[in-house]
């Protein structure tokens, strides 16, 4: 019987059942940070969308209107092409899921071209002569 019993298995023993528990913990942990990273991922992108989405559609009513009335105001027509082609620079895809060339999405800072859409838009509407309806919950 005394052949049988580990005193060295004894004195690691707390620590055994920390390393299990710490593993464990680990890869449950993991599971759940990727479920809850792209559930606030997907709401995010959505809030982003919106607020591109209103100035793309903001900028394509204005141009629909100065094009059928025959507006001729110059600079409110250079915002609004200026504000449709930085709207189409916005990435579409998420470049960690989708089979995108590496180099395409790598150049791009959202943050810096969300900037520089909301003052086109703010730039656009200062020469309409309208007041401009901020959509950002960050701006």
């Amino acid at each position: 019987m005394a052949n049988e019993f580990d005193l060295e298995a004894l004195v690691h023993l707390e620590q055994t059942f920390y390393d299990a528990g710490y593993t464990d913990g680990f890869t449950h942990g993991r599971i759940h940070g990727l479920i809850e990273g792209r559930a606030l991922g997907r709401e995010k992108g959505f809030e982003i969308w919106e607020e591109i989405g209103f100035y793309e559609g903001f900028a394509t009513t204005w141009q629909a209107i100065y094009a059928k009335h025959g507006h001729n105001d110059q600079r409110a027509v250079h915002h609004i092409k200026h504000l449709l082609d930085l709207v189409s620079q916005f990435p579409q895809v998420n470049p960690s899921s989708a089979a995108i060339p590496s180099g395409a999405t790598e150049d791009i800072d959202i943050s810096k071209l969300q900037r520089q859409i909301r003052s086109r838009y703010k730039a656009l509407c200062a020469s309409l002569g309208v007041k401009p309806t901020l959509r950002a919950v960050n701006a």
